[in-house]
């Protein structure tokens, strides 16, 4: 991680939320692409995998973005 990438997630977390659904909704396309494109099971296994992975992130910046002012 950056220090652009902290300094962003301190200043902007309703900014982080939608980089993070932005990047799950770009792996949804890329995995049915590759679907459409006859990718094999194991890889399509592999980008669920990975999608899977990227929604604890973003369940992290909703909490960010929608937390009661300190």
């Amino acid at each position: 991680m950056s220090l652009a990438t902290v300094t962003r997630m301190a200043a902007d977390p309703q900014g982080e939320l939608e980089d993070e659904l932005r990047h799950i909704r770009d792996l949804v396309l890329v995995r049915d692409l590759l679907r459409r494109r006859g990718a094999d099971a194991a890889e399509l296994r592999e980008c669920d995998a990975t999608i899977a992975e990227a929604r604890a992130p973003l369940a992290e910046s909703a909490k960010r973005a929608y937390a009661p002012a300190a």
